[in-house]
């Protein structure tokens, strides 16, 4: 699926045990690759200072399972227009996937409740999503998933992986008026879903994100306070002629480089790379998967020794 042949491959991916590079011509295929980077990140060798994730070989000392399924690749690849026969393909990739599974012990002793999916493109799994719906999905934004399927208490938002290089000379005498990249604010509009990767491009050029969007979650809220760099405005409000606009000329050079400074300090977190570095996009999604297996367990362990399943959801 990676359609490595005479593709040019990323060199920082080379000598990961034989795994496959990812394709530098991959196009707008690359933001929802998430999946490539988190598999990438437990090969031998690939994890560097920090790590938060670290792979054994017994599944019985794993806190974790992750299902290596490239569900945003394999939609890209198999029927991306959603009526090619091509389709097929996916929908038979997530049924052999599935057969697996229900084969392990461990996804068979948890139900699945201690498993990592990665859904990150909002079309991945779209044919099997309800067979997984107790795993820990890392995806996007909820837009097109159901509540009894995914939600923030249960899964982990990822970014997308950002398809403008990043400004790393980005240390002007006064930032606020001469920058390489000169635009102060990036408007960042829904897409199709309630985000896109538009945000994670500003973020990573050091350009103030303009988000409008009345339903978007976003990666790692419990450690990072996106007020701080980016400003939010409601669909209601930026329908409303001019005030968008007006709003951003009152913007103060003062505030507008506290912003700018605080884009710079955080925009690490929003890189995939190998090897992974301390707290990289890839060790944070990690880290925060790490934050719902609590939840995990408790449902697990609940689950052993109920004899009504689950009375406490039952209307009383």
């Amino acid at each position: 699926m990676l359609g490595r042949g005479g593709h040019r491959e990323v060199p920082a991916a080379e000598g990961v045990g034989g795994f496959p590079p990812w394709p530098k011509t991959s196009g707008l295929k690359k933001q929802h690759s998430l999946e490539y980077w988190l598999m990438v990140s437990l090969m031998p060798g690939a994890s560097g200072e920090g790590a938060e994730a670290v792979r054994v070989l017994d599944g019985e000392e794993a806190n974790v399972f992750f299902v290596p399924f490239f569900s945003s690749l394999s939609f890209n690849t198999h029927g991306h227009n959603m009526t090619d026969p091509d389709t097929e393909i996916d929908r038979q990739l997530q049924i052999d996937l599935l057969d697996i599974l229900r084969k392990s012990k461990y996804w068979e002793r948890s139900a699945g409740r201690d498993h990592v999916i990665p859904m990150h493109h909002p079309n991945a799994f779209r044919f099997l999503r309800d067979q997984v719906n107790a795993s820990i999905l890392v995806v996007a934004d909820f837009g097109r998933y159901p509540r009894n399927l995914a939600f923030l208490g249960k899964d982990v938002v990822g970014p997308y992986v950002h398809v403008v290089d990043s400004y790393l000379e980005d240390d002007p005498p006064d930032p606020f008026e001469s920058r390489m990249r000169s635009s102060k604010f990036c408007l960042h509009p829904a897409g199709d879903t309630p985000s896109s990767c538009r945000l994670f491009d500003a973020i990573v050029s050091h350009c103030v994100p303009v988000v409008v969007s009345d339903r978007i979650e976003l990666p790692f809220e419990d450690e990072i306070d996106y007020s701080e760099f980016s400003l939010f405005f409601s669909v209601e409000e930026a329908l409303q002629p001019g005030y968008m606009v007006g709003q951003l000329r009152q913007i103060q050079k003062e505030r507008w480089i506290l912003m700018w400074r605080r884009l710079k300090n955080i925009s690490h977190h929003y890189e995939f790379q190998y090897p992974t570095r301390e707290e990289d996009a890839v060790n944070m999604i990690w880290r925060q998967i790490r934050h719902k297996l609590p939840a995990a367990n408790l449902a697990v362990h609940r689950n052993r020794r109920l004899k009504i399943p689950d009375w406490w959801s039952q209307k009383r």
